[in-house]
């Protein structure tokens, strides 16, 4: 079914046009990388103050500043990913682009759901509890996971996968 799928996409003339333009992926990946450091770098910000590393501001003032920065780096990450998808259909193929795409819908589940964890802390008066902490450092783990599967054919041959 995938590899139908992917040929399907293949020839489409929208993937056809992407490939013909040869600084056109490459702008794409950048593109990409670049907003999945900024979701990392946000989350980390913010885990950093779950962790009691940083005590500069509350958790909540926390996320408020970087929340922000991570669903408009969350948008040109989905964008530019589809992109790249449309424009190299062969990546569906390969086991750790879809565990990529695993860990990339569960890091969007937890990173969704941090803010509501984080605002319930607050009406209840306290800064952070374990919940908060369990789910903000499984966003991060999973971001960074998806982010080194986007690297598949190096850790794929690293992995003997």
């Amino acid at each position: 079914m995938i590899i139908q799928l992917s040929n399907w996409v293949n020839g489409l003339p929208i993937s056809l046009f992407a490939r013909r333009i040869t600084w056109l992926i490459p702008l794409l990946q950048i593109i990409h990388i670049l907003s999945l450091a900024m979701i990392l770098s946000g989350l980390t910000m913010i885990d950093m103050r779950l962790w009691g590393v940083s005590r500069g501001q509350t958790a909540i003032a926390r996320s408020r500043q970087f929340l922000p920065w991570i669903w408009w780096a969350l948008a040109v990450a989905t964008l530019s990913g589809i992109a790249l998808m449309v424009g190299s259909p062969r990546s569906w193929r390969d086991s750790i682009f879809v565990a990529k795409l695993w860990m990339m819908a569960a890091a969007t589940i937890a990173t969704l759901a941090l803010p509501f964890v984080l605002r319930l802390n607050a009406s209840r008066g306290k800064e952070a509890n374990g919940l908060a902490v369990v789910i903000g450092t499984a966003a991060l783990v999973l971001w960074f996971g998806a982010t080194l599967a986007g690297r598949g054919r190096w850790m794929g041959g690293w992995l003997g996968i």
